[in-house]
């Protein structure tokens, strides 16, 4: 694999990469990196990469694995569980952003469910593709995205309510 070729394969990917990094660990730098070291490895492994069927199921995995290496060797903070909020200090908020509030609520999903609304409604994936990336059956993908999407909904009308009665008073 050349190194342009390199740079139009896998190179290209690192944004994505990143954004799933950061679905696992809170840290800015932490999830730059995952990505450089990742990176790194891929290059040594140029060769090798170029036999991947389906190279952004490769990358998103590996970001995965490294992600879940680093929380388990190292002191690194959990992405979605220091964004754990309390509802009564989430009803104490302006809603001036719903899509902060939106980003809360599906940091409080379990982990499964969070993955898989990320990589359907954020980068956009197929089912398919996301039950290869996450060696999970494709029904339930579907079954942890509606339940994602389910819970995430009636966080939002809750909110929407609840301020709702805060403007009728």
């Amino acid at each position: 694999m050349t190194q342009e070729t390199f740079s139009n394969t896998v190179f290209i990917l690192k944004n994505e990469m990143y954004r799933f990094a950061k679905r696992f660990i809170m840290s800015n730098d932490e999830a730059e990196d995952v990505v450089q070291d990742l990176m790194l490895k891929f290059w040594q492994k140029k060769e090798e990469l170029e036999q991947c069927g389906n190279l952004k199921s490769y990358a998103l995995k590996a970001v995965r694995n490294e992600c879940l290496n680093r929380l388990k060797h190292h002191d690194v903070k959990l992405g979605f569980a220091d964004m754990q909020l309390h509802r009564s200090e989430l009803y104490s908020m302006e809603v001036n952003n719903l899509k902060d509030h939106i980003i809360g609520f599906i940091n409080q999903l379990p982990e499964k469910q969070k993955m898989v609304i990320h990589l359907k409604d954020v980068e956009e994936y197929e089912v398919s593709e996301i039950a290869e990336m996450l060696e999970m059956e494709e029904n339930a993908v579907r079954v942890n995205l509606m339940r994602a999407r389910q819970k995430v909904k009636e966080q939002i009308s809750q909110l929407m309510s609840y301020e709702q009665r805060q403007i009728s008073r």
